[in-house]
């Protein structure tokens, strides 16, 4: 009869070991999870004033930006997918290590902004303007480069690096 009682007591122990972990070790996950990234659609995207926010690993995808600001935002690692930013402000924005993969941004104001590290590919940027803008080791196609460099002047106020040369123009 001890016997059983102790083996019950085993048991209890183990379920309340096993509940314990299944509650508290997937907490640990989901802040690194991508659930923690913050996605915006076309139903969630209502705002057109990001000026100043922290917008970290963001992800935009399929939506109509068009004239948004994002003047002095924290993108740094935020995604851009097949979103139309024509006109839009990333005036003073950080954008290192940020995609902007088939998205439209003509027109739009990049004047100081951090585009370090970006990926820019097969994404339109014609008359834009890059006064100040930082490119360095930003991945751009022969023909956007060229585009840019028409107009590329200036240096970046934060990392004092000179526009043409981090686009790699001709002199």
């Amino acid at each position: 009869m001890q016997a059983v009682k102790v083996w019950q007591r085993w048991v209890k122990g183990l379920v309340l070991a096993i509940a314990i972990a299944l509650v508290v070790a997937p907490t640990a996950a989901w802040a690194a999870s991508s659930a923690a990234i913050r996605a915006f659609d076309d139903a969630e995207v209502t705002r057109q004033d990001y000026s100043g926010q922290s917008l970290i690993q963001a992800e935009f995808a399929s939506v109509r930006l068009k004239g948004v600001s994002f003047r002095g935002a924290d993108l740094r690692g935020a995604v851009f997918n097949g979103v139309d930013l024509r006109e839009a402000n990333f005036e003073d924005a950080d954008f290192t290590d940020g995609i902007a993969y088939v998205s439209d941004l003509r027109n739009v104001n990049f004047r100081n902004a951090n585009l370090t590290s970006a990926m820019l590919l097969q994404s339109e940027l014609q008359g834009s303007d890059v006064t100040g803008a930082d490119f360095s080791f930003a991945v751009l196609s022969k023909q956007q480069i060229t585009a840019l460099c028409e107009t590329a002047s200036g240096t970046n106020p934060k990392t004092g690096a000179d526009t043409r040369e981090s686009l790699g123009c001709p002199d």
